[in-house]
């Protein structure tokens, strides 16, 4: 009875087993003509996209017959080669024109259908001809990329960068892809910009121009201001001079008007030097006699002089440090610096106030006048403040300028501060000026701080003397006739004799003869040919032991270089300072000469 029962059972699942396994069977055949016609369809595709058959008919799932063309198979492709902005193309191997797109067609402004079957090369321009065949050959080997041109049929030029490359076919006809990439708007662009940027350059050009004659200009008003000024001030020195020299003519004039004249020429002279002097000052053209000195010793020495100058109404005060502060500079310009401010000072306090001289080492020098300062913490900053009336900014900007001056016509000549400007330039500082209108104001001298020298001065020393030295022989070399005889003159009537050379190099062919003669050699700095610093080594080379003074009105050899180490006097020179020159450097000749005998 059981086994009965379970009979049935049994034979059923069986039958399901069979009935899977109908389907399973069924199902992988079903997988494998599917495997079998996708396999046929991309072999199909394949061999259309190589050109093996003009179309392909299979057929298709429910029997129907599906016809597959390079034009249906290849569909999408087309789609996105048609919407692309650049040229595309298929060339045969000889370069004609089997396939372009709508972009291509548009660059070259012909319809699709004219392009195929041309040769690309009919649509380039014929400088480019010769690199086109050269890219189609080089093509069929590796790609290749380069710039050319064609012409469009509305007559414009179009720029391209064309890229070609090989297409492998199954025959011996390979293809070329080519794409081509317009230029047109990248070269406007660039055109574009190399025409602005030629616009700026001849705009740039046009305000420099306009610049260098604005500059021009304002020399040219700096030139007439500072002709008309010197022109000013030398004819009324010349007028003094010309006066006192027609009166010293007349054959009755008393002796006490005849000295009176005579000091009045010598006055006036020396009132001229000072103005060469600050006009030499302010084109930083004088001849510096650096030397290295106390600052602190030298403001206090300015400011007891000051004294007498400023008046006793005004309050000279002195705040010097207790450490020494040492310059390199010309002590005599440096006092002729201060006293110049200080003089600008006293007219501004009106007579009355107060004049405080201050020393501050070891500072750094602040931008003055657009120009860069110096971060190094190496300059002595020397001021002077007044408690005046002030200056206007509209003439705070002007008063280093030669020649200008608020005050009443004869009250001064407006170069004061323009030898302080031109002594701090030249002597590798600066100075700055702040002012306050009712309040006063203070100038500050930025000069270059040292460390003491071996022989450091502290300012204003007495002169040292030694005694007269009489009976010399000294070598005159001068190009300018009337000064030539003046010298030998004045040398003459000192009790020396004297030999006149006109240039350096008779002056070394008389030295020549018998150099023995001679004491020391006066010359001149600027002559034609060899000028008086060469000759004045060439001296020191062939006889050392022959000392050498030098005279200048004006060098710029001096003023860029200084006198290398030799005496020189300014021109013009009394009596007296040439003798105190040539004495002091033949005795100091003669005293190196004995050391070195001693030490022999």
């Amino acid at each position: 009875m059981g086994a009965d029962e379970a009979g049935p059972d049994t034979s059923a699942q069986d039958t399901s087993a069979q009935v899977w396994r109908a389907r399973a069977q069924d199902l992988e055949a079903r997988l494998r003509d599917a495997e079998a016609r996708l396999e046929e369809s991309e072999d199909t595709l394949a061999a259309i996209r190589q050109g093996d058959f003009d179309a392909v008919v299979v057929e298709g799932p429910n029997q129907e017959r599906l016809v597959y063309t390079l034009e249906n198979a290849d569909r999408p492709y087309r789609v996105l080669i048609e919407q692309i902005q650049e040229g595309a193309v298929t060339l045969g191997p000889d370069g004609v024109v089997l396939y372009c797109n709508r972009r291509l067609a548009e660059m070259l402004a012909l319809p699709q259908e004219r392009l195929a079957g041309q040769p690309l090369g009919r649509f380039v321009l014929p400088v480019h001809a010769e690199t086109l065949a050269r890219l189609l050959e080089e093509a069929k080997d590796s790609p290749v990329r380069e710039e050319v041109a064609f012409a469009s049929a509305d007559g414009a030029d179009r720029p391209v960068y064309l890229s070609l490359s090989r297409l492998e076919r199954r025959d011996d006809r390979p293809l070329l892809c080519g794409i081509l990439t317009d230029l047109t708007e990248q070269k406007q662009h660039i055109q574009a910009l190399a025409e602005a940027n030629a616009r700026l350059l001849a705009e740039s050009r046009e305000r420099e121009r306009i610049e260098e004659a604005l500059r021009q200009s304002q020399k040219l008003e700096a030139v007439g201001q500072l002709t008309g000024g010197v022109a000013h001030d030398f004819n009324n020195l010349l007028t003094v001079i010309k006066s006192s020299t027609d009166l010293l003519k007349r054959p009755d004039l008393a002796e006490a008007r005849r000295t009176r004249y005579v000091e009045a020429i010598s006055d006036t002279v020396d009132r001229a030097a000072k103005l060469t002097g600050q006009l030499l000052a302010f084109a930083r053209r004088q001849a510096l006699k650096p030397e290295v000195f106390e600052v602190g010793a030298a403001l206090h020495a300015v400011a007891d002089m000051l004294d007498t100058v400023t008046g006793a109404r005004i309050a000279v005060i002195a705040k010097v440090p207790d450490e020494p502060c040492y310059i390199r500079a010309d002590l005599s310009q440096f006092e002729t610096a201060l006293i110049n401010m200080a003089v600008n000072a006293r007219d501004a306090m009106a007579g009355e106030g107060t004049l405080t001289l201050r020393l501050d080492g070891r500072r750094p020098m602040p931008p003055i006048r657009g120009h860069a300062g110096s971060r190094s913490s190496g300059f002595a900053a020397v001021s002077l403040t007044d408690t005046g009336a002030g200056i206007p900014p509209d003439v705070l900007l002007r008063i280093f300028e030669p020649f200008f001056t608020t005050k009443e016509v004869g009250k001064g000549t407006g170069l004061g501060l323009s030898q302080v400007f031109g002594f701090a330039k030249q002597s590798g500082g600066d100075v700055d000026v702040a002012s306050v209108v009712g309040q006063g104001t203070t100038f500050t001298l930025y000069l270059p701080q040292v460390e003491a020298g071996p022989h450091a001065g502290h300012g204003l020393l007495p002169e040292e003397r030694g005694p007269d030295e009489c009976g010399l022989c000294v070598l005159v070399v001068e190009d300018n006739v009337e000064v030539g005889r003046f010298a030998t003159q004045i040398l003459e009537d000192l009790g020396h004799t004297t030999v006149w050379a006109t240039n350096a190099e008779d002056a070394l062919a008389e030295l020549g003869k018998d150099p023995r003669r001679f004491d020391i050699v006066f010359s001149d700095v600027v002559m034609p040919g060899m000028g008086g610093i060469a000759l004045a080594h060439q001296v020191g080379t062939l006889h050392p032991e022959l000392p050498v003074v030098l005279t200048s009105g004006y060098s710029h050899v001096l003023a860029q270089e200084g006198a290398h180490g030799f005496d020189l006097v300014q021109k013009p020179y009394s009596v007296e300072q040439l003798s105190r020159v040539l004495r002091k450097a033949v005795t100091g000749r003669r005293a190196s000469g004995e050391s070195a005998g001693i030490a022999g």
